[in-house]
């Protein structure tokens, strides 16, 4: 998948932005499956201008450089359209430096692959607390079976289910790993 989809997918959801809005929105609504920096970002929406999926027009700021606000043209709705009509592509193959190191753990330094563990779990926790407080959000107080039934749109919601049962994974897969390391490590300790 491009960028520009996610770029697109987004837009959709959100309306007209910034490409600062975008990139603080991208984190918060798409980073669950898509990342990309900031400047990877604005050098895609320079490109986007250019093919005519988006519109960019400037907005005038006191003590602020002026900011530019994009929106979907109908090319870009277009594009959005036939993108989801496509068969997806296999899913994505999982390239992680920390399993290769878990994997070797028992011939390499335990302690630093534990430790690199305990900051992906940290990780985990930090992200799949900001994913309830934007579950929190979108639900508005309503329950999720409200929310799926009422809903304008319900793609981000999904989307974000999908984020939330990877984070809950990676905590629960975490906390074994850490818990099975000391354990051996006790083991170890007491021979």
């Amino acid at each position: 998948m491009a960028l520009r989809n996610a770029v697109m997918a987004t837009l959709l959801v959100e309306g007209e932005a910034s490409g600062y809005d975008l990139a603080k929105g991208f984190d918060a609504s798409v980073a669950n499956f898509w990342m990309a920096t900031p400047q990877q970002l604005y050098r895609e929406l320079d490109r986007m201008a250019a093919e005519g999926l988006i519109t960019a027009r400037v907005v005038e700021q006191d003590r602020r450089p002026n900011k530019r606000l994009f929106s979907l043209t109908p090319a870009g709705l277009a594009a959005v359209h036939a993108h989801t009509a496509e068969q997806p592509n296999r899913p994505t193959t999982i390239r992680d430096e920390l399993m290769v190191k878990v994997q070797s753990v028992d011939a390499g330094d335990a302690a630093a692959v534990r430790a690199g563990i305990a900051e992906r779990v940290g990780w985990a926790r930090a992200k799949l607390a900001r994913y309830q407080r934007l579950q929190a959000r979108l639900l508005e107080g309503r329950t999720e079976e409200q929310h799926l039934a009422e809903a304008e749109r319900i793609g981000p919601y999904l989307t974000l289910l999908r984020g939330m049962a990877f984070e809950e994974e990676n905590l629960r897969w975490g906390l074994l790993a850490l818990d099975v390391l000391d354990a051996r490590a006790a083991a170890r300790a007491q021979r």
